[in-house]
């Protein structure tokens, strides 16, 4: 096996983890707007 194909892989799996976590974040954030709309 190449070296480089463990780096694609690693790129393309960090990539995928940082948006997940971005996505949980972000819902969180916007599920507590809606149910909290007076609170900042």
């Amino acid at each position: 096996m190449n070296i480089g194909f463990f780096i694609v892989g690693a790129v393309i799996f960090a990539v995928y983890i940082g948006l997940t976590f971005y996505n949980i974040f972000y819902s969180n954030k916007k599920q507590r707007e809606e149910n909290y709309p007076n609170k900042k």
